[in-house]
């Protein structure tokens, strides 16, 4: 188990072996970091001292339980440019950290959440993009979304099963799908993007876990479509817009994407998807944002940030019942733990308030 943990860890600063070594000054050499890997030698507590601080790992994260260990599909991502394995490597070993313990405190309410909402095998082959559309439409239904925008696209996710990781990295990445253990559906998303691109990011990593096979559809563009129908069904967009339009104002573009989280650039492609606007009517429209230099921006005032706090949450309620400690809440919340007394205290539970 400690070789694993050791080589996830490394995978997730993107160091080699030498990489390490170099980093903790040649404590130990390369080569005996790799039999530390392959489980040959065990390091003596010194060594167990110097590996958690370069790694910036608690030592307890070497021998966390094997029960929480998961396993990580092949990642479905886009990218803006080239992005190395080494990079993708970084990411994965990152989310498989977080998933694990995600994992280990949801298994200390027994019972009380679900875990395969979304399975593998509900994943359906699409033709066209009629077929993505139904495919939002009965995921919406199926969660009980109606046609009413989504405040919150991270707490959608979580409240059905969805692993969300959020990380800030480097990496010209926006996002990245995947499953672990084959069974649970993880979505990661980049910190560094805007909130507009954020909430797309999310939906479009649900639509690749979503839709299975894609042979005369482009894989990005069936996820991308999938994600407009998702925040803003086609009845909706229709009672929004009207069914048939010649002409777009930003106004109330901007008042839409309020709505709806949509940036008004993707409100822009969603009227073209339906046939609300014309093909040369939507070129027209972006070749305008294009020369007022308005393309890559937000327009209007900003969306409020989505942050995962589900996982928090229930750190806290382990931590408050009695189910782990202080210590291990901290290690999970990567807080020391004055930093996890205070931000409980900060939310005073009832019945401890003095008269």
């Amino acid at each position: 188990m400690f070789g694993d943990r050791l080589k996830q860890a490394r995978s997730a600063t993107g160091l080699s072996l030498r990489g390490l070594a170099d980093r903790m000054e040649n404590y130990v050499s390369a080569q005996v970091i790799h039999k530390y890997e392959l489980g040959q030698t065990t390091p003596g507590s010194d060594v167990l001292i110097k590996l958690s601080q370069t790694l910036g790992v608690k030592m307890e994260f070497f021998f966390r339980p094997q029960s929480v260990a998961i396993y990580l599909s092949e990642p479905e991502f886009r990218k803006k440019a080239t992005v190395s394995k080494k990079e993708i490597d970084a990411i994965r070993a990152q989310a498989q950290e977080l998933v694990e313990k995600y994992l280990e405190v949801e298994s200390l309410f027994p019972n009380r959440f679900k875990t395969k909402v979304i399975s593998q095998k509900l994943r359906v082959s699409v033709k066209t993009m009629d077929d993505i559309e139904e495919r939002a439409k009965e995921l919406r239904k199926h969660w009980s979304l109606g046609l009413d925008p989504i405040e919150n696209a991270i707490e959608v996710l979580e409240d059905q099963g969805v692993k969300v990781v959020m990380l800030e990295t480097d990496a010209k990445v926006d996002g990245l799908s995947c499953w672990a253990n084959e069974t649970i559906p993880v979505v990661v998303v980049n910190k560094k993007q805007t909130s507009d691109r954020l909430r797309m990011s999310l939906a479009h990593e649900l639509g690749h876990l979503l839709l299975g096979e894609t042979k005369s559809i482009d894989q990005e563009k069936a996820a991308y479509r999938f994600a407009g129908a998702f925040f803003v069904p086609d009845e909706a967009a229709k009672r929004e817009l009207g069914e048939n339009r010649t002409k777009l104002s930003i106004y109330e573009l901007k008042n839409l994407r309020k709505k709806y989280g949509l940036s008004v650039q993707a409100w822009v492609h969603r009227a073209q998807d339906l046939k609300i606007i014309s093909d040369s009517y939507a070129s027209q429209i972006f070749a305008f944002f294009r020369q007022q230099g308005i393309h890559n921006i937000e327009m209007g005032d900003p969306l409020s940030t989505e942050l995962p706090k589900r996982f928090e949450r229930l750190v806290i309620q382990a931590v408050e019942e009695g189910l782990i400690s202080d210590s291990r809440g901290a290690e999970m919340l990567d807080v020391s733990v004055n930093a996890l007394r205070q931000r409980i205290k900060g939310d005073v539970s009832v019945g401890e308030h003095n008269p």
